[in-house]
């Protein structure tokens, strides 16, 4: 049953925030930028007693991912941009967002060597 309520209430979120943004674009795109997944997750996440050990482990992950997410979003709109298709534009989108945590990871694991005692 509390997995009905996780994907009911998470799903008309969702519709909600289409819906604004099928009149408003701009800020159905604001609203969705929040971190409503994010949270909802978190939010879940606790309900069903995670400790908060795995919540702020969760909550790094969501940071990690932030950068290369932001890639992402960049990519699909200046395809879109360029009058390539959606489909075509989220690819591009998620080749980039693979390749930006994979150059992410590679960095970050070069660069922490230098800063451990």
């Amino acid at each position: 049953m509390f997995l009905i309520t996780k994907i009911l209430v998470s799903a008309i979120l969702i519709g909600l925030v289409t819906e604004v943004a099928r009149v408003f674009p701009k800020y159905g795109g604001i609203i969705a930028a929040l971190p409503l997944v994010s949270l909802l997750s978190l939010f879940w996440l606790y309900m069903q007693g995670d400790q908060t050990t795995n919540l702020s482990k969760f909550t790094l992950g969501v940071l990690w991912g932030f950068p290369a997410t932001a890639v992402l979003l960049i990519i699909v709109a200046i395809s879109l941009k360029a009058s390539l298709s959606l489909f075509i534009s989220i690819g591009f989108g998620v080749g980039g967002w693979i390749l930006f945590l994979t150059l992410q990871d590679f960095l970050v694991k070069k660069v922490s060597p230098f800063f451990v005692n």
